[in-house]
């Protein structure tokens, strides 16, 4: 109930950042027809969507019921975020119940309820993949501590089933293996000695992890073409030629921080807001002696003796810090380099450890000081849900978002991103490449960066500067299909058929799902004169991609059909061209083939598009 309550002014917000891109504009997951192929496509929508690493097919088909449900109400989203965070908080109370004191677990689950630090998880709409995640995931560990010491098939095939929805939901679930070694570990005198019957009891919940593992690795290799997110953290790529850990150190101390004194949150933790060190100084050295400090009491407190249900052992500290070790590591940057520095939406899983080392403490320190630990957790239940009550709002909508990131970090280089498209938007050029060029200076010209602000640039046509920031991109990532597949617009919007078919086929190369770039090699090759090789291109485009409505492929008619003498059907496809969204560098290229094919101008066309017209068929 209580963690209903804190939310309850989160049912009122629409969509925000995010949400837009997965949800609103993902028209793709918005019907029962087109559905299935959302679910076995990348959880970014796009042709470009695998370049972002990501496929989430839980959360996917989620969302796509939710929107056809709903008529894409935000509401009923909301409503099931706020419903699924309560369920994962009851979880957490049901199987801290089965490690520890009842006391303690219930401390734990409260804290967990209201905690301000999983806002950004319920409150913006895309964070159900933390929150159905976080449910499956805490499921198959009740399933497994309830279960007998040696595991039969149809409870290990069960956790099998839950550990494929809950890695389907977000990939930090990978991490399910280690954390029921770790509730098995916590609960015995686990040696090395005994591995090998411990082996022998548990071997058929391991071998159920391991396939269904090894099926979603597969599949996430057949569709984005790796199995982990190929780009590193927004503007930290100096962590792939510096030490780590000076970075590393200073994020250990902010988890701390925002678990123990939760006021100051952010939407996001890029440079400028957590710098990319280049040495030691205050900041790391105190993030490390703090993350040695908490490391050494949770050596000490594992040697104190088991868990066991009912009882307030001391285990239980290091229990929970090993747990957030093991489940935060897909993001924590220690082993390889992942998408984020620091991300508030992903401690939502590891904070279960926290709040199980809170809960045991809170339960230790009543015994000498009942009243003063009574007062300290009231006191902090009651802040922590009255600033998640007053943080929910910051997810109401785009502008709700934009106005507390500017207002928390107006420095950061995401804030710089964010403000550069809103000025953009409003028609505010110069002050938006003002904010661009700040975003770049801080982020290092990453790729997602670059790409992004060249797609907004051409979207207000200005294609010069979206050209050197995407050549800019290519040559840096090559491995990449985004930079040239845009590129390849590009040229084709300026009637540069040579470079237009050659940067497309680097990005057909690269990711083959794409609807245009077909259809732009055939026009290229039409505008070329080479007539059969564009007649068998536009086939082949049509075959695979559909007869979609791209300026490209109609222009690729009106060319084969006046090589054909017809220049009705020429003039018929010059005029679908002209209904497609257009560009005034498109419409410039329309108006100008057609003069030099038919020579003829728009208000002369011999015939017009209809209906009934074959070239529409």
């Amino acid at each position: 109930m209580l963690a209903s309550l804190v939310y309850l002014n989160s049912l009122g917000n629409d969509f925000a950042y995010d949400d837009h891109h997965i949800i609103t504009n993902n028209t793709a997951i918005q019907s029962m027809e087109t559905l299935p192929d959302a679910i076995v496509s990348p959880y970014w929508p796009g042709m470009f969507g695998k370049d972002l690493g990501l496929w989430r097919p839980t959360t996917q088909l989620l969302l796509g019921a939710q929107w056809i449900v709903s008529d894409g109400s935000a509401m009923l989203f909301h409503t099931v975020n706020v419903l699924a965070h309560a369920g994962v908080s009851v979880l957490v109370l049901l199987l801290l119940a089965e490690l520890m004191s009842l006391p303690g677990a219930l401390v734990a689950g409260l804290i967990f309820a209201v905690h301000p630090l999983h806002v950004e998880a319920v409150a913006n709409v895309v964070g159900i993949s933390e929150l159905v995640s976080s449910g499956f995931f805490l499921a198959a560990c009740l399933v497994h501590v309830r279960g007998p010491s040696e595991s039969r098939w149809p409870r290990a095939i069960g956790i099998g089933l839950l550990y494929a929805l809950a890695f389907g939901a977000k990939e930090g679930a990978v991490t399910l293996p280690g954390i029921l070694f770790l509730l098995d570990a916590a609960r015995s005198r686990l040696g090395f000695g005994d591995l090998m019957s411990y082996m022998r009891d548990r071997w058929r919940v391991y071998a159920a992890l391991i396939v269904v593992a090894g099926a979603l690795l597969i599949a996430r290799h057949d569709i984005l073409g790796t199995i982990a997110n190929p780009l590193g953290p927004l503007g930290a790529d100096l962590l792939l030629e510096i030490p780590r850990i000076w970075t590393i150190s200073e994020v250990w101390s902010h988890y701390v921080r925002l678990w123990v004194f939760p006021l100051d949150l952010s939407a996001d933790y890029s440079p400028n807001v957590i710098p990319i060190s280049i040495g030691w100084h205050l900041a790391n050295l105190v993030g490390l002696v703090l993350a040695l400090l908490i490391l050494s009491m949770s050596v000490l407190s594992w040697r104190r003796g088991p868990m066991n249900r009912g009882e307030p052992a001391a285990r239980a500290a290091g229990f929970g810090v090993v747990w957030f070790m093991i489940t935060l590591s897909p993001v924590s940057n220690t082993l390889f380099v992942s998408g984020v520095l620091l991300a508030e939406r992903t401690l939502y899983l590891p904070s279960v450890g926290l709040a199980a080392a809170s809960g045991w403490l809170a339960v230790r320190m009543w015994r000498e000081r009942p009243r003063v630990v009574a007062t300290v957790l009231a006191a902090a239940i009651l802040m922590g849900s009255v600033r998640t009550w007053t943080r929910t709002p910051s997810w109401e909508n785009n502008q709700a978002w934009l106005n507390t990131l500017v207002s928390d970090y107006p420095y950061s280089g995401r804030s710089q991103w964010v403000l550069g498209d809103a000025f953009m938007e409003r028609g505010r050029t110069s002050e938006a490449l003002m904010s661009y060029r700040a975003a770049v200076d801080i982020l290092d010209s990453h790729y997602q960066l670059m790409t992004d602000v060249a797609g907004t640039f051409m979207s207000h046509d200005l294609y010069g500067g979206a050209e050197g920031l995407l050549q800019y991109a290519w040559r840096n990532e090559p491995r990449f299909a985004l930079a040239p597949g845009l590129l390849a617009e590009i040229y084709s919007e300026w009637g540069r058929p040579e470079e237009a078919e050659r940067y497309s086929r680097v990005a057909l190369a690269i990711e083959s799902r794409d609807p245009l770039r077909p259809h732009i090699i055939s026009w290229s090759l039409a505008a070329q004169g080479r007539w059969d090789e564009a007649a068998a291109a536009r086939d082949f485009a049509v075959e695979t991609q559909g007869a979609l409505n791209y300026w490209q492929q109609w222009l690729t008619v009106a060319y084969l059909e006046a090589n054909e003498g017809d220049s009705a059907s020429a003039a018929a496809a010059f005029d679908s061209a002209r209904l497609a969204d257009l560009s005034e560098a498109a419409r410039r290229v329309i108006d100008s083939t057609q003069v030099s094919l038919l020579g003829t101008p728009e208000a002369d066309s011999v015939a017009r598009s209809t209906p009934e017209n074959p070239v529409n068929r």
